[in-house]
């Protein structure tokens, strides 16, 4: 049961864009096409879950050495080191998906949505946002990848919205990021809708 809150919290609940503000580069840049927001969001998903498993137990190995103080470097060189596999996999197995990402495949690594989520994994100070949990390496994960689920969730669904936007007339000082920011909004109020459910 506890798991089922776990990734209920994370997907809806504390939706990590909508009530962290964690991730927003890559959903507003990568936001205009659903192809390009599926793509991103299967890459954060596969990078977040990975990262916090890796620095999960990093942090566990620092702390034992009483090396905390590096536990932000360490993370960064890990997220760098899985992106960049990331993208010499994309290179070869879908080159249009590499180059629809762009820029914003490289930016993965400082995306402060997967550095966040390590931190809140590795600290444990993510436990207080689901009741029942304990925390420990296997909820994390857990945590982790329903958290980038939350975000690939978060990125479909705005760049839906996106693309009628464009097909649709809309004033010409709302065109472009100004209308982009209402809508992100106005997602931002439907998802706190779901703040009673856990």
């Amino acid at each position: 049961m506890v798991y089922f809150l776990i990734i209920i919290s994370a997907i809806f609940v504390n939706n990590i864009v909508f009530s962290q503000f964690l991730g927003i580069c890559p959903f507003l840049g990568v936001s205009k096409k659903i192809d390009t927001a599926l793509g991103m969001g299967a890459a954060v998903t596969f990078v977040l879950t990975i990262a916090t498993i890796i620095t999960y137990l990093l942090q566990l190995l620092l702390n034992r050495y009483g090396l905390g103080f590096l536990q932000t470097i360490v993370f960064i060189l890990v997220i760098a080191a899985l992106v960049q596999m990331i993208e010499i996999v994309l290179k070869k197995i879908s080159p249009s998906l590499y180059q629809a990402l762009g820029v914003f495949l490289p930016l993965i690594t400082t995306n402060c949505c997967i550095l966040g989520v390590a931190i809140l994994v590795a600290d444990g100070t993510w436990i207080s946002k689901v009741p029942g949990a304990e925390g420990g390496l296997l909820q994390g994960t857990v945590y982790a990848f329903a958290t980038a689920v939350g975000f690939a969730l978060a990125l479909v669904l705005f760049a839906g919205i996106r693309e009628q936007l464009a097909m649709s007339k809309v004033p010409k000082a709302m065109e472009g990021t100004p209308i982009a920011l209402l809508t992100a909004g106005l997602l931002a109020m439907a998802f706190m809708g779901f703040s009673g459910v856990v």
